[in-house]
């Protein structure tokens, strides 16, 4: 039995194919979840920023940065993310219910943010939870996907913009909670140890 070139790239190919978009889905979601699971998000580190003397001024500045740090780069992150879990919602789905899928989409999204400030590894696996069961559910079923029912689910997204909204002021609300519990439990901790 000879093994025929053109006929061993035919019966490879897919294979070929599946094994690089397995292997880039992986490193991709590997990459990412572990951005989204991590308690302190940023390392922008504005307050290197703050050149003030005075304490007052220099702790209302530092306060300033702090704020503008998760008031506007937070919901820029939240945005990101909230497309991600959706698209991939969208692309893997049967449902034909948007509303949930943005519900669902959110709830992660928020709940890993409030695991992260318990337990960051616990933030962890359920940001990696999704990603890999949505491809473990398109390996078993890859039929399943359809452009057409994923254009129609997106197509139907506008009518959400009030629901989008609430559900983005209600997770910067969450986050920036967390924040400053977070940050006094700190600052109690530094002051017990001195």
């Amino acid at each position: 039995m000879a093994l025929i070139p053109a006929e061993a790239w035919i019966v490879l190919k897919p294979l070929i194919f599946f094994i690089i978009g397995l292997a880039i889905y992986a490193i991709v979601v590997f990459n990412l979840y572990r951005f989204v699971a991590r308690r302190d998000i940023f390392e922008l580190n504005l307050g290197q920023y703050n050149r003030f003397q005075h304490p007052f001024l220099a702790k209302t500045f530092g306060t300033m940065l702090y704020m503008v740090e998760y008031l506007l780069f937070f919901p820029l992150f939240l945005m990101f993310w909230f497309i991600i879990f959706s698209a991939i919602l969208i692309a893997i789905t049967t449902t034909q219910d948007v509303s949930t899928i943005l519900l669902v989409s959110m709830a992660l999204i928020s709940s890993i943010r409030v695991t992260s400030y318990y337990k960051q590894a616990l933030s962890k696996d359920i940001a990696k939870l999704l990603p890999f069961t949505l491809l473990a559910i398109f390996l078993i079923d890859i039929g399943q996907f359809s452009w057409g029912q994923s254009i129609n689910l997106i197509n139907q997204i506008p009518n959400y913009v009030d629901t989008i909204k609430y559900y983005f002021v209600f997770a910067v609300s969450i986050e920036f909670i967390l924040r400053i519990i977070h940050t006094i439990k700190t600052s109690i901790i530094k002051r017990r140890k001195n």
